[in-house]
């Protein structure tokens, strides 16, 4: 059969130069190369995006309305393309509402179960949501937890009743709310809280509404008694009014979110609990970690019940093949990583028997183990083999080599990038000079000087999620990474154990910056006042017309430099504002001019150049620091909401570059970074500890954790088989412990 190619002529989008490319059908091609250097431009925005417009044009312009809105890039010719199914890293998100049961499409199959099988029987499968009136516990709705009183912040349990116990505004000693608690015969008000019976401690935190008698002004009153909680909740939680700002301040302050004590957390209401096949309720199905339920479902034998069952099975031994056995179905979408977000789209894909299909994925080995890349490679080859086209950006070693063809884009980032400087099979590939080739070809040695450790700090000892009652000990001042398998339980130990525990960390993630349309490296960094500045004192204008938001703005885009065209049946056009072409500023501001450039020249500049361009002390040292962590290419207007995971990271990154005496927790910083750039990122994360900081990185990337001074590792596995440490210590030493899946692979 003869081979077909996808060929693009002279692409142009973003960065790219005029490429011309053909990518070989039904193999698996993989784009490597530098963050910035146009794998994205060429596979998202010319591939993808023609894909998706020429499948769009084939419904009616009414359907159009309610589908993905997709331009023509910026190239000649783009032939031969099947229909694009692009899997990324959005993270899933959702509400708490939504569970990875529930997105996974895994629990409406066991409420259909449930509804035929399930003895009692109690309805319908809507029955046995917890989404549905019928089926939720009515007290916390169906989330599984509730808004009560923080008593660790309403009462000093060292203090007596009369000393003023009770911390909440409006309840000091004497006051008429205070009374109520004091005079009502209940209490010793000269004994300590902490010395309360159990019973004592119930009726001041819990009791019910009941009538008690008070003196007021010399007179025996009637009041209501009732639990500080329970009063709590009645006037600031479960009113039809809208809390005004002290209200809203007072439950920031005072309230917190425990489990529900009527579910005890399982969401939904007893009769559903009561409705069991073989004596699990649907609720001890969906809690069960996901490799324990493939052991458990074949136990529903009844033949009537297999063709569901064996639907269930499909979806979960996929879950389970890609290395997600570790979770359950209860775990709520938005805590998912965006690693795991993407491996659960990606089951969806698995059970289609839909082929000449293209699939993209975007660095699909996020925030996998290198144990678990082997799972991930299987099914980019499964879905190869079903006769599929698989195109790849990534930047891990294990997965570049099942690679049958390889483009890779350099020689640099931003305007440095953009040309094709490889194509053709992995093994010409490391025989090539790239870049990417020399790195492949390199092999790092295990820091063998690592700094001397000497204070630690602890956090408390944790059964959160999966952990084994441990706690994190890291030494101060030094690089400590925090290694183990996917779903080990690196996060919550770092996360939502120490983070807690020492409050003072600065965690930098990769969630994106808070950004809009209008932010950009400029106005992020906080130098675009004094870009401004300098302009108004050149000229000796306001500097209000050097900003798009304010009068400088072009008046008919309003400075967003787009105006939407309404061509009513069909699709809403953005085009390019024909006033300010583009610029976002009104045309008279481009004749102001500093050192021979106007502002829109400006704001074109990458940040490389414009370190060279402004004098300014304090313009300079925050464009230094971009350039430090590898973002010299990005130009000072671009928008931030056109920036990845990793360039955010590195953005945050930046703005702390010259602080000294924090805790800093990365979240693996290597996402997205070519193997030239983690060099870098390791740079920074040295300069960080030279200048007094404390650097903990959760991190898979092997390179990284060589070239620590302090490693703790967590396993042996994911979910319940993980939550162990397993080794704390200096890097070279780990190789002795054969219980760590990381030593293996180091």
């Amino acid at each position: 059969m003869k081979q077909e190619f996808i060929e693009i002529f002279n692409a142009r989008v973003n960065n790219l130069k005029h490429i011309d490319l053909q990518i070989p059908k039904g193999k698996i091609t993989i784009f490597t190369g530098v963050s910035g250097s146009g794998k994205s431009s060429i596979v998202f925005d010319t591939i993808a995006q023609e894909a998706g417009r020429q499948l769009n044009e084939t419904y009616s312009s009414f359907q159009r309305l309610f589908l993905p809105k997709y331009s023509r890039p910026e190239a000649d010719e783009i032939n031969n393309l099947s229909t694009a199914v692009v899997v990324d890293q959005k993270r899933l998100g959702g509400n708490a509402r939504s569970t990875l049961g529930t997105a996974t499409d895994i629990n409406p199959l066991l409420r259909l179960l449930f509804s035929r099988f399930a003895e009692p029987h109690i309805g319908y499968s809507n029955a046995y949501s917890f989404n549905d009136p019928s089926g939720m516990c009515p007290e916390c709705e169906g989330i599984g937890r509730i808004i009560t009183l923080n008593l660790d912040a309403a009462l000093d349990k060292e203090k007596t009743l009369n000393e003023g116990a009770i911390l909440l505004p409006g309840f000091g000693p004497g006051t008429w709310q205070w009374k109520a608690y004091a005079e009502s015969g209940f209490f010793d008000i000269d004994k300590k809280i902490k010395d309360y019976s159990e019973e004592e401690f119930n009726r001041l935190v819990y009791a019910e509404p009941q009538k008690v008698t008070v003196s007021y002004m010399n007179n025996d009153m009637n009041a209501t008694y009732e639990g500080l909680a329970v009063k709590f909740m009645r006037q600031h939680v479960k009113r039809d009014k809208e809390t005004s700002k002290s209200g809203e301040k007072l439950l920031k302050n005072f309230s917190t979110m425990t489990k529900c004590p009527s579910c005890e957390g399982k969401r939904y209401n007893n009769k559903v609990l009561s409705s069991t096949i073989n004596g699990y309720s649907i609720f001890d199905l969906t809690s069960m970690q996901l490799d324990q339920l493939i052991k458990t479902l074949p136990k529903i034998t009844s033949p009537e019940a297999k063709p569901i069952a064996d639907g269930i099975m499909e979806r979960l031994e996929n879950l389970c093949d890609i290395g997600l056995g570790y979770m359950d179905l209860t775990r709520e979408t938005p805590t998912l990583s965006g690693g795991e977000s993407q491996r659960v789209k990606m089951v969806k894909y698995l059970s289609s028997n839909l082929t000449g299909l293209m699939y993209i994925f975007d660095e699909p080995s996020t925030g996998l183990h290198p144990r678990d890349v082997y799972r991930l490679n299987e099914l980019l080859v499964r879905l190869r083999d079903r006769g599929n086209t698989v195109l790849v950006v990534e930047h891990d070693p294990d997965v570049i080599q099942i690679a049958d063809h390889i483009v890779d884009v350099g020689p640099q980032a931003g305007t440095h990038g953009g040309e094709i400087m490889f194509t053709g099979s992995y093994q010409d590939f490391l025989s090539s000079d790239t870049l990417t080739a020399n790195y492949l070809n390199r092999s790092a040695e295990i820091n063998a000087n690592p700094r001397p450790v000497s204070e630690f700090m602890e956090s408390r000892k944790s059964t959160l999620h999966n952990l084994k009652n441990v706690s994190l000990s890291v030494p101060k001042g030094v690089f400590t990474v925090i290694t183990g398998v996917a779903g080990s339980g690196k996060s919550t130990l770092v996360n939502e154990v120490f983070a807690k525990d020492f409050p003072e960390s600065i965690r930098i993630d990769q969630s994106p910056v808070h950004a809009n349309i209008r932010s950009n490296p400029a106005t992020f960094t906080g130098i675009m006042n004094s870009i401004r500045k300098s302009f108004s004192d050149a000229n000796g204008v306001e500097s209000g017309l050097f900003s798009y938001n304010s009068t400088g703005g072009c008046p008919s885009c309003g400075g967003t430099g787009t105006v939407e065209i309404n061509l009513s049946f069909m699709d809403t056009m953005e085009v390019e504002c024909s006033e300010c072409h583009g610029s976002r500023f009104r045309q008279d501001v481009l004749h102001y001019l500093y050192k021979g450039k106007s502002i829109v020249e400006i704001m074109e500049m990458s940040v490389a150049d414009a370190v060279e361009f402004f004098d300014a002390k304090d313009i300079q040292k925050k464009l230094k620091a971009l350039e430090t962590v590898g973002l010299g290419y990005l130009s000072l207007g671009q928008p931030l909401t056109t920036l990845s995971g990793g360039e955010c990271q590195r953005l945050k990154l930046a703005k702390e570059l010259n602080t000294k005496g924090n805790i800093y927790i990365l979240d693996e910083p290597t996402t997205g970074l070519h193997m030239s750039d983690v060099a870098n990122i390791l740079d920074i994360i040295n300069k960080l500890v030279e200048k007094g900081n404390t650097v903990i990185v959760i991190e898979h990337n092997l390179d990284v954790i060589r070239k620590s001074d302090w490693i703790v590792d967590l396993g042996p596995d994911g979910g319940a088989g993980g939550g162990e440490i397993l080794y704390e210590g200096p890097p070279a030493r780990i190789l002795e412990y054969e219980r760590s899946v990381t030593a293996q692979h180091l």
